[in-house]
Protein backbone atom coordinates (compact mmCIF):
# COMPACT_ATOMS: atom_id res chain seq x y z
CA UNK A 1 0.00 0.00 0.00
CA UNK A 2 1.20 3.11 -0.96
CA UNK A 3 -0.09 6.53 0.86
CA UNK A 4 0.16 9.63 -0.84
CA UNK A 5 -0.43 12.53 2.35
CA UNK A 6 -2.43 15.76 0.91
CA UNK A 7 -2.27 18.94 3.03
CA UNK A 8 -3.99 21.98 1.79
CA UNK A 9 -1.87 24.24 -0.28
CA UNK A 10 0.05 20.45 -1.95
CA UNK A 11 1.81 20.95 -5.66
CA UNK A 12 -0.97 19.51 -7.48
CA UNK A 13 1.54 17.92 -10.10
CA UNK A 14 4.10 16.64 -7.26
CA UNK A 15 1.08 14.56 -5.61
CA UNK A 16 -1.30 13.25 -8.58
CA UNK A 17 1.69 12.32 -11.15
CA UNK A 18 2.48 9.99 -8.58
CA UNK A 19 -0.91 8.86 -7.51
CA UNK A 20 -1.52 7.91 -11.49
CA UNK A 21 1.45 6.27 -12.30
CA UNK A 22 1.49 3.83 -9.68
CA UNK A 23 -1.47 3.40 -9.96
CA UNK A 24 -1.13 2.61 -13.76
CA UNK A 25 1.65 0.31 -12.57
CA UNK A 26 -0.61 -1.82 -10.55
CA UNK A 27 0.25 -0.20 -6.87
CA UNK A 28 -2.68 0.36 -4.30
CA UNK A 29 -2.33 3.79 -3.78
CA UNK A 30 -4.54 5.50 -1.43
CA UNK A 31 -4.67 9.46 -0.84
CA UNK A 32 -4.61 10.97 2.63
CA UNK A 33 -6.61 14.17 3.57
CA UNK A 34 -4.03 15.69 6.34
CA UNK A 35 -6.10 18.97 6.42
CA UNK A 36 -9.67 17.05 5.95
CA UNK A 37 -11.02 14.99 3.44
CA UNK A 38 -11.34 17.69 0.47
CA UNK A 39 -7.71 19.11 0.35
CA UNK A 40 -6.83 22.16 -2.04
CA UNK A 41 -3.76 22.17 -4.04
CA UNK A 42 -1.39 24.95 -4.21
CA UNK A 43 -3.02 26.21 -7.75
CA UNK A 44 -6.64 25.83 -5.94
CA UNK A 45 -7.88 22.62 -7.73
CA UNK A 46 -9.88 20.58 -4.69
CA UNK A 47 -9.26 17.00 -4.06
CA UNK A 48 -11.06 14.48 -2.62
CA UNK A 49 -8.77 12.22 -0.48
CA UNK A 50 -9.54 8.65 -0.47
CA UNK A 51 -9.10 8.26 3.55
CA UNK A 52 -8.28 10.48 6.69
CA UNK A 53 -4.98 9.82 8.40
CA UNK A 54 -7.15 7.38 11.52
CA UNK A 55 -7.53 5.18 8.56
CA UNK A 56 -4.02 4.66 7.69
CA UNK A 57 -3.07 0.93 8.33
CA UNK A 58 0.90 1.48 9.20
CA UNK A 59 1.46 -2.59 9.10
CA UNK A 60 0.12 -2.74 5.27
CA UNK A 61 1.92 0.46 4.46
CA UNK A 62 4.68 -0.27 1.89
CA UNK A 63 5.68 3.30 0.94
CA UNK A 64 4.38 6.82 1.99
CA UNK A 65 4.89 10.17 -0.87
CA UNK A 66 4.98 13.86 0.54
CA UNK A 67 4.61 16.29 -2.19
CA UNK A 68 5.64 19.73 -1.88
CA UNK A 69 4.44 23.36 -2.80
CA UNK A 70 3.61 26.12 -0.46
CA UNK A 71 2.17 25.81 2.28
CA UNK A 72 1.24 22.11 1.14
CA UNK A 73 4.65 20.96 2.99
CA UNK A 74 4.76 23.48 6.08
CA UNK A 75 1.13 21.73 6.51
CA UNK A 76 2.18 18.57 6.15
CA UNK A 77 5.26 19.38 8.95
CA UNK A 78 3.07 20.59 11.31
CA UNK A 79 0.89 17.58 11.41
CA UNK A 80 1.88 14.96 13.86
CA UNK A 81 0.27 11.88 12.36
CA UNK A 82 2.70 13.17 9.31
CA UNK A 83 5.88 13.42 11.39
CA UNK A 84 5.51 10.01 13.36
CA UNK A 85 4.10 8.15 10.49
CA UNK A 86 7.47 9.00 8.68
CA UNK A 87 9.24 7.62 11.33
CA UNK A 88 7.41 4.81 11.49
CA UNK A 89 9.02 4.46 7.79
CA UNK A 90 12.57 5.36 8.32
CA UNK A 91 12.74 3.10 11.92
CA UNK A 92 10.69 0.24 9.71
CA UNK A 93 12.25 0.10 6.55
CA UNK A 94 10.17 1.41 4.65
CA UNK A 95 9.79 3.68 1.54
CA UNK A 96 9.95 7.20 1.94
CA UNK A 97 9.07 9.44 -1.41
CA UNK A 98 9.51 13.16 -0.87
CA UNK A 99 9.69 15.84 -3.27
CA UNK A 100 10.10 19.64 -3.55
CA UNK A 101 10.52 21.46 -0.44
CA UNK A 102 9.82 18.23 1.43
CA UNK A 103 13.15 16.69 1.59
CA UNK A 104 14.40 19.77 2.97
CA UNK A 105 11.74 20.63 5.54
CA UNK A 106 10.34 17.38 6.48
CA UNK A 107 13.11 14.96 6.21
CA UNK A 108 15.72 17.11 6.47
CA UNK A 109 14.01 18.55 9.79
CA UNK A 110 13.54 15.37 10.76
CA UNK A 111 17.49 14.38 10.60
CA UNK A 112 16.86 11.76 7.77
CA UNK A 113 18.88 12.47 5.38
CA UNK A 114 22.40 12.02 6.85
CA UNK A 115 25.42 10.84 4.57
CA UNK A 116 22.38 10.05 2.17
CA UNK A 117 22.08 11.46 -1.60
CA UNK A 118 18.73 13.58 -1.56
CA UNK A 119 18.00 16.40 -3.71
CA UNK A 120 15.40 19.06 -3.10
CA UNK A 121 13.63 22.44 -4.48
CA UNK A 122 16.52 24.32 -5.46
CA UNK A 123 17.62 27.02 -3.11
CA UNK A 124 16.34 24.73 0.12
CA UNK A 125 19.19 22.55 0.32
CA UNK A 126 20.42 24.38 3.66
CA UNK A 127 17.39 22.42 5.24
CA UNK A 128 18.91 19.12 4.16
CA UNK A 129 21.11 18.86 7.07
CA UNK A 130 24.21 16.64 6.60
CA UNK A 131 23.22 15.37 2.96
CA UNK A 132 25.00 14.53 -0.30
CA UNK A 133 23.20 16.88 -2.42
CA UNK A 134 22.94 16.06 -5.38
CA UNK A 135 21.80 17.92 -8.52
CA UNK A 136 19.65 15.63 -10.86
CA UNK A 137 15.27 15.64 -11.01
CA UNK A 138 15.46 12.54 -8.89
CA UNK A 139 17.46 10.72 -6.39
CA UNK A 140 17.45 6.98 -4.89
CA UNK A 141 18.99 6.03 -1.90
CA UNK A 142 18.05 3.14 -0.41
CA UNK A 143 14.58 3.68 0.74
CA UNK A 144 14.14 7.26 0.41
CA UNK A 145 13.28 8.94 -2.98
CA UNK A 146 13.41 12.28 -3.44
CA UNK A 147 12.61 14.33 -5.95
CA UNK A 148 13.81 18.07 -7.22
CA UNK A 149 10.52 19.83 -8.38
CA UNK A 150 6.95 19.78 -10.22
CA UNK A 151 9.02 19.70 -13.61
CA UNK A 152 10.81 16.44 -11.92
CA UNK A 153 7.44 14.82 -10.96
CA UNK A 154 7.25 12.03 -14.17
CA UNK A 155 10.53 10.83 -12.74
CA UNK A 156 9.87 11.15 -8.91
CA UNK A 157 6.47 9.00 -10.28
CA UNK A 158 8.34 6.23 -12.09
CA UNK A 159 11.67 5.73 -9.38
CA UNK A 160 8.00 5.54 -7.11
CA UNK A 161 7.05 2.36 -9.67
CA UNK A 162 10.55 1.18 -9.69
CA UNK A 163 10.94 0.60 -5.59
CA UNK A 164 7.33 -0.48 -5.21
CA UNK A 165 6.53 -2.53 -8.08
CA UNK A 166 9.86 -3.12 -9.86
CA UNK A 167 11.67 -2.13 -12.81
CA UNK A 168 9.77 -3.80 -15.80
CA UNK A 169 6.24 -2.10 -14.82
CA UNK A 170 7.82 1.37 -14.24
CA UNK A 171 9.23 0.91 -17.72
CA UNK A 172 5.67 -0.73 -19.23
CA UNK A 173 4.24 2.50 -17.60
CA UNK A 174 6.70 4.85 -19.25
CA UNK A 175 5.61 3.70 -22.53
CA UNK A 176 2.12 3.74 -21.65
CA UNK A 177 2.30 7.65 -21.73
CA UNK A 178 4.72 7.75 -24.29
CA UNK A 179 7.92 8.94 -21.62
CA UNK A 180 10.54 8.07 -23.78
CA UNK A 181 13.81 8.67 -21.26
CA UNK A 182 12.64 7.39 -18.06
CA UNK A 183 12.48 3.92 -16.63
CA UNK A 184 15.74 3.11 -18.69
Amino acid sequence: MVYVFLADGFEEVEALTPVDLLRRAGAEVKTVGITGKTVTGARGVPVVADILPEEVDRDEMDMIVLPGGMPGTMNLNESEFVRDTVQFCADHDRYIGAICAAPSVILGGMDLLHHRRAICYPGMEDGMTCANVVHQNCCVDGRIITGRAAGAAFDFALALCTAVMGKAAAKQVAESVCYDTAAE
